[in-house]
């Protein structure tokens, strides 16, 4: 057999047909399954700024991997082809949160277990995922961190603050210090005493302090 003839056999030109029924019962179930990870998603989320487009995204991501790997599944050819055609995507957004990552992930998963056929595993699978996502990512964390940012005329403003700050705060942690002519910017993390912020209004009158800002924190967002 000649290298001509593998790439002539009827393996390959083989097209297998999907029917009807396996169509429309892998894509209802990803768009089910897709709003399963969308409703998790919403629940669990824990950022700031939640983006609602990003729980749409999971629903199609869902159902189009469904459908790209029922076409790959069908015909060998047609599989290497998009293979290399997907190997040219580029995704240039950035991920904040890690956790987004595994949304990202499960959508893509159960779209290709739904397509191989295997419907009880992408359904118990992904109420297992959403149960455990629910429990531990959807948990806020008792001790939440916060932000100070403060604007100060001098050192003795600076001494004055900080020991201030070191009574009425848990912990006390300077992140970044900027000084110029005439004025120092000190970034502190605190932890709040059982979530106390009045002292803020108590900085903000003392004498050199001319600014100051508490924000929460979450690790990747600030101000």
């Amino acid at each position: 057999m000649t290298f001509q003839d593998i790439f002539k056999s009827d393996f390959l030109e083989n097209m297998a047909a999907v029917s009807m029924l396996d169509m429309a019962a892998a894509l209802t179930l990803a768009f089910l399954l897709g709003l399963f990870i969308f409703f998790i998603y919403k629940k669990s989320y824990s950022g700031v700024m939640y983006s609602a487009s990003f729980g749409i995204s999971l629903v199609a991501m869902t159902m189009i991997t469904a459908l790209l790997i029922m076409t790959v599944v069908s015909n060998v050819v047609l599989s290497l082809g998009m293979v290399g055609a997907l190997s040219i995507v580029r995704f240039r957004t950035a991920v904040k949160d890690p956790l987004d990552i595994v949304f990202l992930f499960w959508s893509i998963a159960v779209g290709i277990v739904l397509a191989a056929g295997l419907l009880n595993l992408a359904v118990f699978g992904s109420g297992f995922i959403g149960i455990v996502l629910l429990v531990f990512a959807g948990r806020r964390p008792a001790d939440t961190p916060y932000i100070l940012m403060l604007q100060l005329a001098d050192e003795e403003a600076e001494e004055r603050a900080k020991a201030f700050l070191s009574t009425r705060v848990r912990k006390l942690n300077l992140k970044s210090k900027t000084v110029e002519a005439g004025r120092i910017e000190l970034n502190y993390e605190v932890r709040l005493a059982e979530g106390e912020s009045g002292f803020v209004n108590t900085l903000d009158e003392m004498e050199g302090v001319s600014h100051v800002v508490l924000v929460s924190y979450n690790g990747d967002y600030m101000g």
